[in-house]
């Protein structure tokens, strides 16, 4: 009897176990694939608001608000003619283009001396604000396209970049929006005699004019990172501001004497070539007279407290050294007053914080008293 129930309870023991192990199983990959799926959605929450660059022109987004739009449709509608396919938009964007194209561009310009011309009015002649006193701007609708840029004038590095490129089109120059692999940077290469250049009319803005035009792409590597295997390779020479501006001087002990005439014609860039060449026995000559001009100068105090001075070394198409010199007025648009302003300006300061010792005793405010006396007698001197 007892060994007929063992028997019998056998085959279903063997089924328990096996379903049992079953079961354990199932648990260990539902528990496996749990901790894949939720290793993903870590991953996938870490990789949210991490642009990725796909190396595209258009519909980029740069520092996660503005958007590299494409104006094509605008300059193609220009160059064939069939502007009335354009919505309202358009065609007030491009009524304005083509006021900017009409005062700047004449018809015996070369394509380097229309973008010139370009790069010009979006780096000078276009300003946010003339006033001293600068207002904050209400919003920053459209400072990403050329519709703002052009109708406000008001504009981040993607509106910069975008105007230049719908103006230049217009007039049938070959241009691109690039921009640095973090996506927070964008400006222009620019087509010339089949040769590409960058141009960073954005970051000339600020009164260092040429510093970014026209660079081949080792000069534009020192400050601006993006994909070269997507954009074309800029290796020209010719239209680079060395190679249009360039002066010859005699030697490199010329060099303090043409520095010295840049600053007093207040000239924010000079290029230089040698009538006596730069041979590799001189070129350690050359680099040490220049890096200690720079030493010099910025010891010294009238130009010391107004601009500082970069430098760089190329070749142009002949293979000579050319010598480009940048002086960047840091205090060009600070607001200046004459000295005897200057001087209550001074008094007023000074006389307010004579006593600092105000702010350690609060039991005696007497020389809090006597410093705002001073700084109130100042104030009425200024006002009166």
């Amino acid at each position: 009897m007892n060994e007929t129930s063992t028997q019998k309870k056998s085959p279903m023991s063997a089924i328990l176990c096996v379903l049992l192990v079953c079961s354990i199983l199932l648990s260990c990959v539902t528990m496996i694939s749990g901790l894949q799926v939720k290793k993903s959605v870590v991953e996938l929450k870490d990789a949210v608001g991490k642009q990725v660059d796909t190396g595209e022109e258009d519909d980029v987004t740069i520092f996660d608000e503005y958007v590299i739009r494409s104006t094509k449709h605008i300059s193609d509608a220009y160059l064939n003619g069939t502007e009335d396919t354009l919505n309202d938009r358009d065609k007030e964007t491009l009524s304005m283009a083509k006021d900017v194209l009409d005062k700047i561009i004449k018809d015996d310009m070369s394509d380097y001396e229309k973008e010139e011309a370009v790069y010009l009015w979006l780096t000078k002649s276009m300003k946010n604000d003339t006033s001293m006193l600068t207002v904050i701007h209400e919003s920053n609708a459209d400072v990403d396209n050329p519709y703002g840029v052009l109708k406000n004038h008001n504009a981040v590095c993607v509106g910069y970049a975008t105007t230049m490129r719908l103006l230049l089109q217009m007039m049938g120059i070959e241009c691109k929006v690039i921009h640095s692999s973090d996506l927070v940077h964008s400006w222009n290469l620019v087509k010339l005699d089949d040769e590409w250049y960058h141009v960073d009319c954005y970051s000339d803005a600020d009164g260092t004019l040429y510093r970014n035009f026209n660079l081949n792409d080792e000069q534009a590597e020192e400050n601006h990172d993006w994909n070269n295997e997507f954009f074309p390779a800029a290796t020209g020479t010719k239209y680079s501001y060395a190679s249009q501006h360039a002066v010859e001087i005699k030697n490199i002990y010329a060099i303090p004497k043409w520095v010295k005439g840049l600053l007093k014609e207040k000239a924010p860039i000079g290029a230089c070539t040698f009538k006596e060449k730069i041979t590799p026995d001189t070129e350690n000559v050359a680099a040490v007279m220049v890096d200690t001009l720079e030493e010099s100068l910025g010891s010294m105090e009238q130009y010391s407290e107004k601009c500082y001075f970069e430098h760089q070394w190329s070749k142009n198409t002949d293979g000579d050294f050319v010598l480009t010199f940048n002086i960047i007025n840091y205090n060009e648009d600070k607001p200046q007053v004459d000295d005897d302003v200057m001087a209550k300006i001074e008094q007023a300061i000074t006389a307010s914080f004579a006593d600092a010792e105000f702010y350690h005793d609060d039991s005696d405010m007497g020389g809090y008293e006597e410093g705002n006396n001073k700084m109130m007698s100042a104030e009425n001197d200024i006002a009166g």
